[in-house]
Formats: structure tokens, sequence, C-alpha cells
């Protein structure tokens, strides 16, 4: 992490292309990191940074999904835009957090 950078919120989750990993919101980016997990001992081994966008990058967040809900983002790159969708508990407060970090990056 960078200088004066702070983990607002960190969840073990899936994303639907990418499969299983770990998001973390900060104040200044969104990243995921992928995961790989062995069921024998337990372990959780840490894998490439797959996704580390600045939070001015994000052109909109929401949630979706009634059964199995998502929270989703779409991140402009290169005038290109991906979106992702990630299966997290909460995706209300998901959601309101992301809200919140690029309101206070921006200002």
């Amino acid at each position: 992490m960078e200088e004066g950078e702070k983990r607002l919120k960190q969840e073990d989750c899936n994303e639907d292309n990418l499969g299983s990993g770990i998001l973390t919101l900060t104040n200044k980016r969104l990243a995921f990191d992928k995961t790989r997990a062995r069921m024998m001992d337990f372990s959780k081994h840490f894998g490439d940074t797959l996704i580390d966008e600045k939070l001015s990058n994000v052109v909109k967040a929401w949630k979706e999904g009634r059964l199995m809900k998502k929270v989703c983002f779409t991140v402009k790159v290169n005038d290109e835009e991906k979106t992702y969708k990630f299966g997290v508990f909460n995706t209300k407060d998901w959601l309101k957090n992301i809200e919140s970090a690029i309101e206070n990056y921006q200002n």
C-alpha cells in the first residue's frame, strides 16, 4: 500500500470471470488478489493481483441479483470499460463503502 493509503474493507469473494480471491477497498483504490486454497491443511495462498484500479477510474458501482447477490463496478481503462461482479456477503454495505470512498477520493 502507498503512503497515506488506508484499508477500508476487505473480504474473501468470488468474481464471475476471475474466480476466487480477496477484494480490497482502500481510500485510494479497489484491488482483487487471486487466491488458491487447499482443504487438506486449510491453507490459503495469495496469487497475482488481477485488479488494481484507482477510485478515479471507477465509472459506476451498483448491486444486482435476488438470490445470488453481487456488488458490481465498471472501470475505465485506456478508453475501454470493464465490468466486474463480485459475490460478497453484504452487498449493500460494500456498495455504500465504495460510493463513499469514491466521493471522498474526488474531494
